[in-house]
Formats: C-alpha cells, structure tokens, sequence
C-alpha cells in the first residue's frame, strides 16, 4: 500500500470560478470540485484552496469541516461565529448527515451492507489511514449499489462517522478500491479514471438560526 502513494503529484488546482448552491447570512453551500485543497496546503504553491476562494468573494467565510482533495461535492461554510460554532458541534455530535456517491473496482456482492471496522493513521506511511483493531477509531459506513457495469460498480454512501479516508479504506478492505485513487487504488482502479470517483452527493443538518431542516445536494459527476 506504501507504494501507492508516491505516485507522481503535483498541485494544479482547477480553474473554475466558485461554485455557490445557496447563501444566507449564516453560511455558504459550495460545490467543491475535485483536485482543491479545502484549506491551504503547507507549501506556498498550495494556497489556493476552497476557503481561500470563498473569503476572496466573502471575507467573513470560514471552513467546518472538510473533503479530501480529490474528492467533490457540497460543503458548507460559516459565515460568523455563531454560524461556525452551531454547524461545528453538529458534525462533532454527529447530526450532519451526508451521504456520498463512488465508482469502485468490481462487481460488488449484494445490494446493500454495512462496514464497521476501526481506522487509524498509518504513521509511518502517512497521510494513509489503516485498519487498526486494538488502537483504531471506531469507523461505520453503510453502502447500497446503484448500477453495476462491466468491471465497476456505483454506490451510494452514508457514512456513519467521519474519519479520515474512511470511504476509501473501508470499501479498500472489501476488495474494492475507488477507481482513480492514486493512494490506496491498485495500477488497474488507479488508470480507469482521470480522477477519484469519489463526491459528496448530499448535506442535511439544523439551520442556526431557528433549527429548520436544511438539505443541499450536487448531481454526481459520474
């Protein structure tokens, strides 16, 4: 697995202008596409990033929580800190629910299943994540396929928790590796797609001001 991910990388972010799905005086919902960084990225070439856009077209926007690069779909960002807090302790208590779509390597068995197993960083391979049963977090995803194809299948995700890389260990570990995934993909799943087939389909949670039920969603890519 180590190997995988010193595939050749280079930060070129996309050129596209900022995706706005909703706003109000409380937070934004964006579209983030794949290959941004959410939040800045240690090196100076690596400042531009979802946040950075968004505070480029309202200086008050600041980041809740985040998607992998390589991963698109819809997020949502605090306008003040109220906004930042209320929508914060949410996804902390888990309250937020997502749910994500993927193209995987194979033929999955069954219609629909539930994953359980504990992660945590893989230190000395880092950023990559690991199963790990005595010192692991414990990590829940429930799946369901949506169409089978001849060497793929698309599912829909609901992650129960939110670990780092969990859809893509957890699918891993059943055999079947995102495609496009220059981290944790076999050479075969890695060169069926230009990118991880990998996006964040939908976000529900409680509007801060007044608790309504608010749910956004983005058309998956693929």
């Amino acid at each position: 697995m180590a190997s995988f991910a010193k595939r050749p990388f280079g930060y070129i972010p996309p050129n596209c202008p900022l995706d706005i799905l909703y706003e109000d005086d409380h937070y934004l919902i964006l579209n983030k596409p794949a290959e941004l960084l959410s939040v800045p990225g240690k090196a100076l070439s690596a400042r531009d990033c979802l946040e950075s856009r968004a505070q480029a077209y309202n200086p008050d926007a600041r980041i809740i929580h985040r998607l992998d690069m390589a991963t698109s779909g819809v997020m949502v960002l605090a306008l003040t800190p109220e906004a930042h807090r209320h929508i914060g302790l949410q996804f902390e208590r888990r309250y937020v629910s997502k749910t994500y779509t993927a193209c995987v390597w194979g033929q999955v068995h069954g219609d629909s299943g539930h994953i359980d197993l504990p992660l945590i960083c893989d230190w000395p391979n880092r950023p990559l994540q690991k199963i790990d049963f005595e010192r692991g977090k414990r990590a829940r995803t429930d799946w369901e396929v949506i169409s089978r194809h001849s060497n793929h299948t698309h599912l829909r995700l609901h992650p129960i928790t939110g670990r780092s890389h969990q859809l893509r260990v957890h699918l891993l570990s059943q055999g079947y590796p995102i495609l496009g995934d220059r981290l944790y993909a076999h050479e075969q799943a890695f060169t069926a797609s230009k990118r991880l087939m990998l996006h964040a389909e939908s976000l529900s949670f409680r509007h801060p001001d007044g608790g309504a039920h608010m749910h956004y969603t983005t058309p998956s890519p693929f």
